[in-house]
């Protein structure tokens, strides 16, 4: 077997995801044969065809026959296939060597300097922005993120800068690291960022505790010598912080109550926004590009870990000003008829309220109106009131029901619990579970000067355009 060690020749169950087809497209550019599979045809299926992957629609054993007679080396799965997907047992079958999404992620990483970004909330748009402000360096770093950056349109990328290691020249990494399945405890990153921790993901983990005990986990991979970046603010990673310090590893801590970098000020600014900040005793202004002082929190993060990669300062606050988002983080959709549609993935209580208080600047007095979809029965029965005290935050609130993805329905548990816990008055709140009948409630609610907010991590995110085209079908009748 070659350099490549087991992914010399790869196929992939449910190529489309974005963590998998971010690992498809490193081992592409790398120029090592992939092959795959998704339960249905997508734009990442196209762009991978197109950089010279193996695709098949459907699942099937023969589809490990992609790549030839010679057959993978390597099939890498995700926490979302299931023992008896018949890929899976053909590859058991053979004897083939079968990885988690996270081990191969771990394997490309070998030979580089990692930067791991994680957290509850926000640790998408952390990585991106550290990412784009690395690039704006003049660096090339590898990366592998759950989004798509809005600059390049990619979640993930082969880099090729070098930078001394102990052991000789390596590259950069920087990876979003998932502790929702527990996987980032695959890697052993030399930086590690862990935005905030607060209770997620308990139909993995089952209890709080389970959850917060595996962040712990997480600090303990940190590599001898590495670094932990952690918000102040928020009572997990503080917490997060003081163990870590216990264990011997060094923490540098930003918020408003952080003393290494803290947040003096911020300002909304023209929908993006203008954080001061103290760092080595100087007051330096980081502009943000997107809006919300948790985004300039993110900013924050991203500046320490650049420059504990050795990243000059004036190019990574360049970098961030210049960051243009990510696709599905408060993504501008269209305008019509004086309506303003924007479309977010938030889909935990705090990440909701965030974005709805960073919006409301941006609304820039109209009327803020959210349309969002809960995410997974079990978050939804257990945080049904958390989440209708965020959405009190809108001005007009449309409700739809749950989008389950990998859970079996529960009974009575419906989008009709988060409208019933939002407390705003009658005519306000509106639960509506058929999705057709969305755009044109929504289209009935709004009127010029107001901003549309579609939230949520299931296919609301599909209700954008049609919201739009819904306004402009209203403009031209009239």
């Amino acid at each position: 077997m070659s350099a490549a060690g087991p992914l010399e020749r790869t196929h992939l169950v449910g190529i489309g995801g974005a963590g998998m087809s971010g690992i498809a497209r490193i081992l592409l550019d790398r120029g090592l044969p992939v092959s795959g599979s998704d339960a249905k045809e997508s734009p990442a299926l196209l762009t991978l065809r197109a950089q010279g992957a193996e695709v098949a629609v459907g699942q099937a054993a023969a589809n490990l026959d992609l790549l030839g007679a010679e057959g993978p080396t390597a099939v890498v799965v995700s926490s979302a296939i299931k023992a008896d997907n018949s890929e899976l047992v053909e590859a058991r079958a053979r004897g083939l060597t079968v990885l988690h999404r996270s081990e191969a992620l771990a394997a490309l990483m070998a030979g580089h300097r990692v930067a791991c970004v994680a957290g509850t909330h926000g640790k998408t748009s952390t990585t991106s922005m550290l990412t784009v402000a690395l690039q704006h360096c003049r660096l090339d770093p590898s990366f592998a993120i759950g989004g798509d950056l809005n600059e390049s349109g990619a979640n993930a990328h082969h880099g090729t800068t070098l930078v001394s290691g102990a052991d000789g020249p390596v590259g950069i990494f920087v990876a979003e690291a998932d502790e929702s399945d527990g996987s980032f405890l695959a890697f052993a990153p030399s930086v590690a960022v862990v935005t905030n921790v607060e209770a997620d993901h308990l139909d993995h983990h089952g209890t709080v505790e389970a959850y917060r005990l595996v962040f712990e986990s997480f600090v303990d991979r940190i590599e001898p010598g590495g670094l932990l970046v952690t918000c102040a603010d928020d009572p997990g990673a503080a917490s997060l912080a003081t163990y870590a310090e216990s264990r011997g590893v060094r923490v540098r801590r930003y918020g408003r109550s952080a003393s290494d970098v803290t947040l003096v000020d911020y300002q909304p600014v023209d929908g993006a926004g203008v954080a001061r900040i103290r760092l080595d005793g100087a007051e330096i202004d980081v502009r943000v590009a997107v809006p919300g002082e948790h985004m300039a929190g993110n900013a924050i993060a991203a500046l320490l870990a650049g420059l504990e990669l050795g990243a000059p300062l004036p190019g990574l606050l360049e970098g961030i000003a210049g960051f243009g988002g990510v696709r599905r983080r408060f993504e501008f959709k269209g305008r019509s008829g004086g309506v303003r549609v924007y479309d977010d993935y938030a889909h935990h209580p705090t990440e909701v309220a965030a974005q709805l208080r960073a919006a409301r600047p941006a609304a820039q007095g109209g009327r803020l109106v959210v349309v969002f979809q809960p995410h997974l029965y079990s978050r939804t029965r257990l945080f049904s009131a958390e989440f209708g005290a965020a959405l009190a935050l809108a001005d007009q609130v449309v409700v739809l029901d749950v989008y389950g993805a990998r859970e079996q329905p529960e009974p009575g548990v419906t989008g009709a619990l988060v409208a019933g816990a939002v407390s705003l008055p009658a005519g306000q709140v509106h639960y509506e579970p058929s999705f057709d009948k969305v755009p044109p409630l929504v289209v009935s609610l709004v009127e010029p000067g107001d901003l549309v907010l579609t939230m949520g991590a299931g296919d609301v995110t599909m209700l954008g355009p049609e919201l739009v085209a819904e306004l402009d079908r209203l403009c031209r009748a009239v």
